[in-house]
């Protein structure tokens, strides 16, 4: 698909909010899509030295589920990380969401529901309008292996799926309380293990090679056990992604990492806690130079 360009799609943004150590928030209260045929809200998250070295390109970060960067401390994360240099410097671009039933979800299959309608607009807002004016606009590398992508709960299940359907754009993927329960049958008719929609796409696919996951998944997430085997549906489904990624050749430790927190719940403040161990995997040191 020819990527369309990026010049008529937004207006300039405002300052949001700023750090002592020099990162600043931007907000694009109208970027336009013509894929979502919507405007979309964008805060985009610099690094101290943006302004300093104006050759430099940086790693990129896109988060899904915007709006709740506030209240995952989100910048002083980034703030406190930096400062320790536990973390190189990143672009971290967060999307607003709009109608997550429709945009978020798979785009490939709805769920049994009709939900995941426009989850092929957003996909394609992602990877062919914002991605391409992040990178033009605020110098983002254009390699996969230092573009990542995020999200919560459904939004964690639509960066598996842009980041599993687009290896040549993204090479890290993070899930925080995936919606990997999306399936295709209801419990009530028919339903079994291999009608979970995101674990068929990884079993029905191939191996990406260099793509790398980070998966975090709470024991009180739920409480919900469809098949009584002590383990609630959010771990379970998650460990068995897991393992379908372990039947493609991705190993543990090396190209996986889960973490599974004791007495975690599905909200922002379990996915707060874990966010700095998220952004030291994702970000690392990853020192470029101008």
């Amino acid at each position: 698909m020819r990527l369309l360009h990026h010049r008529h799609f937004f207006r300039f943004p405002h300052l949001l909010d700023k750090t002592h150590s020099g990162w600043k928030v931007f907000r694009y209260k109208n970027f336009r899509s013509k894929f979502l045929h919507r405007k979309v809200v964008l805060d985009l998250y610099l690094p101290p030295s943006f302004n300093k070295f104006p050759r430099k390109c940086y790693p990129t970060l896109f988060f899904n589920d915007g709006q709740d960067m506030k209240e995952l401390h989100l910048l002083e994360t980034l703030d406190n990380l930096g400062s320790q240099q536990l973390i190189g410097e990143v672009i971290v671009v967060a999307v607003h969401a709009h109608n997550r039933l429709q945009e978020y979800g798979t785009a490939s299959q709805l769920n049994f529901l009709n939900h995941g309608s426009k989850a092929q607009a957003f996909t394609d807002f992602i990877v062919y309008e914002l991605m391409p004016f992040i990178r033009f606009k605020y110098r983002s590398l254009d390699n996969p292996s230092f573009t990542s992508i995020a999200g919560c709960s459904l939004g964690g299940l639509s960066a598996m799926d842009i980041a599993w359907s687009h290896p040549d754009h993204f090479g890290k993927i993070g899930v925080f309380s995936g919606s990997f329960w999306w399936r295709s049958k209801a419990y009530e008719t028919g339903y079994q293990d291999t009608d979970r929609i995101m674990h068929s796409i990884i079993r029905e696919g191939t191996k990406k090679p260099g793509m790398k996951f980070w998966f975090q998944a709470g024991t009180s997430d739920e409480t919900a056990d469809r098949n009584n085997s002590g383990t609630i549906d959010a771990v379970e489904d998650t460990l068995d992604l897991v393992n379908e990624l372990n039947n493609k050749g991705y190993r543990n430790g090396t190209d996986i990492v889960y973490r599974k927190v004791e007495g975690g719940k599905h909200d922002l403040s379990t996915w707060a806690a874990v966010l700095p161990e998220f952004l030291q995997w994702a970000c690392g040191t990853n020192k470029v130079s101008g």
